[in-house]
């Protein structure tokens, strides 16, 4: 194998302000979505910047549970929206599930309740049914509800996506199953209201009979279905945002090796299953020059060494092997492609250049 020599390059940091974009073509809402660690961060936090730059108000959000927003953009990123950028006007919030602890996903007591698998969820308080209904285990007593985690999600991201301080958000999705899981949501909870409202008829009856004993609990079952079925409507509201392309355009974003491709099938499939189209595909990581994806000076950029370096033909030669597979993902939409770069990408200079590839 040939030994791969790299020369000592100027900094990144002389990419100059010229050649970094201000401002995106994109509607109000953009959200990336993907496999786990393919750069879906990245390209949200490159995106946000830009869409900034031009005045923009902007913000960024991450539902990835495993945030790497703060990382990226080199500062602290709250759980609520903050103005990170005194020069843009930019906003960022990582979004905490086990901060939405009202409504429907409160713990019996109003407290945060653990998940079975260790996450911080919530359950819905429907007071001394529990103990009619087998117990705290039971999904519909006191404890961690299934699927509340996303829930309790996409309950803040319907509020900041509704903020009228912004003019887009950008909003970096957790990986592909809990992405589908959130779109999931609303027939999961069209279930569960007509459960508790057959519960609730049930038990008005028992109530009459037994001369109103159990009427606190029908009061509050009643209440539980009420919040149900409000939070259901938001949700409804959330996808019918996402099927319009005029108000949001979902880029899939994938890097060239064959488990990332197949990922990206299912997710387009599931995506379709939903009337979501996707327009915009983002292959991330490519071994090729940056002049040849953004017409950036290459001075200071290197490339991977595919005809010399024995290794770097190798993952080249995979990494075409899974972009062939790709073509038909391909066909209709518009690629962009993001090289894979020596750097490492987090900072406003690097993010940068990201933005310009996505341009």
């Amino acid at each position: 194998m040939s030994e791969l020599t790299v020369e000592p390059v100027e900094s990144v940091e002389s990419v100059g302000d010229a050649d970094v974009p201000a401002g995106v073509d994109a509607p109000e809402y953009v959200l990336y979505g993907g496999k786990g660690g393919v750069g879906k961060t990245t390209c949200a936090a490159a995106t946000a910047l830009a869409s900034a730059r031009d005045g923009t108000p902007t913000l960024v959000l991450s539902t990835d549970p495993a945030h790497s927003l703060s990382d990226t953009l080199e500062t602290d990123v709250p759980g609520e929206p903050t103005r990170i950028r005194e020069s843009a006007p930019l906003w960022a919030a990582e979004i905490d599930p086990a901060a939405a602890t009202g409504g429907p996903f409160a713990g019996a007591n109003g407290d945060e309740a653990e998940g079975g698998d260790g996450a911080t969820g919530a359950g819905m308080d429907l007071g001394g049914m529990g103990e009619l209904l087998g117990g705290g285990e039971h999904p519909l007593a006191g404890g961690a509800m299934p699927g509340a985690d996303e829930a309790a999600a996409v309950q803040l991201l319907l509020e900041y996506l509704d903020d009228p301080r912004f003019d887009r958000v950008v909003v970096d999705t957790a990986p592909t199953g809990h992405t589908l899981r959130l779109l999931e949501l609303p027939d999961v909870m069209d279930s569960m209201v007509g459960r508790l409202v057959a519960f609730r008829e049930k038990l008005s009856g028992m109530a009459g009979s037994l001369g109103g004993v159990f009427g606190s609990d029908a009061d509050d079952a009643e209440a539980g279905v009420d919040d149900l079925r409000a939070l259901s409507a938001r949700i409804e509201r959330l996808r019918a945002a996402l099927q319009d392309p005029a108000r949001t355009d979902f880029r899939v974003v994938l890097v060239p090796e064959e488990m990332s491709v197949v990922e990206s099938e299912r997710l387009l499939d599931r995506l379709s299953e939903f009337d979501i189209s996707v327009d915009t595909l983002v292959v991330n990581r490519v071994s090729e020059d940056l002049a040849g994806v953004a017409g950036f000076d290459g001075d200071w950029f290197v490339a991977p060494e595919t005809g010399d370096c024995e290794f770097c033909r190798r993952r080249w030669e995979v990494q075409r092997r899974a972009l062939d597979r790709a073509q038909p993902l391909f066909r209709g939409r518009d690629v962009k492609r993001v090289p894979l770069f020596a750097e490492p990408v987090h900072g406003e200079a690097m993010l940068g250049v990201v933005a310009a590839c996505l341009a």
